[in-house]
């Protein structure tokens, strides 16, 4: 039985992006937890209209943020976040209706007060983000975005400029929900609305109480 559910979990890490047999240095995976982030994101998501209801595979960054600071920001919504006391984690990403306008998603659930260290680090990440430029016709500038009364803690940007050549907008946002670490990206060829991204995040927040 023991065996049993060791390779549940296992399975359950490769998925959701938790590498190995328990947590990287040596946390103690959550299985119930595990499986619960995989059905919020899996099963009916409340999204706004314009966005699919079929979650695909977790988001992966379009370029090599040659910044630390601006890919610790990024990586959490493609499945990718802190990894210290991390006991649960799962990604997805839903296309929307703007031209290759993608939302990518991702869960984190943590021990004891942990999310709250990890959600002032990737704060100051984003004070310390200030141009993605990694040649190629990529030039990205960041700047960060007022957020109010979202989950406990929240912090948002936007990547504005050229992806290879063409326009590109992203949008981030890190929200702490309990000992839960939110992540959300928004982006497409067009410009995007952060009212917009908010409106999704609030949506995403809401369907991790449900």
């Amino acid at each position: 039985m023991t065996r049993g559910l060791l390779s549940i979990a296992c399975a359950l890490l490769a998925i959701g992006g938790l590498a190995g047999c328990g947590a990287s240095g040596g946390n103690q995976v959550d299985v119930k937890e595990q499986v619960r982030l995989r059905e919020v994101l899996n099963r009916d998501p409340r999204l706004p209209d314009g966005f699919s209801a079929r979650a695909q595979e977790a988001w992966r960054v379009p370029f090599k943020a040659g910044d630390r600071n601006c890919r610790a920001v990024l990586n959490p919504a493609g499945g990718d976040a802190p990894q210290r006391a991390l006991t649960a984690q799962a990604a997805a990403s839903y296309p929307g209706r703007g031209l290759s306008e993608v939302a990518g998603v991702g869960l984190a659930h943590y021990e004891g007060a942990e999310a709250e260290w990890h959600i002032g680090d990737l704060e100051k990440a984003a004070d310390a983000c200030q141009l993605v430029d990694v040649g190629g016709g990529t030039e990205l500038a960041f700047h960060q975005v007022p957020v109010h009364d979202l989950g406990d803690e929240a912090v948002a940007g936007q990547l504005l400029g050229r992806l290879n050549g063409y326009p590109y907008t992203l949008n981030v946002f890190v929200v702490r929900e309990g000992d839960m670490l939110v992540s959300l990206v928004h982006s497409g060829m067009s410009r995007i609305d952060p009212k917009r991204t908010e409106q999704l995040a609030r949506s995403v927040v809401a369907m991790t109480r449900a």
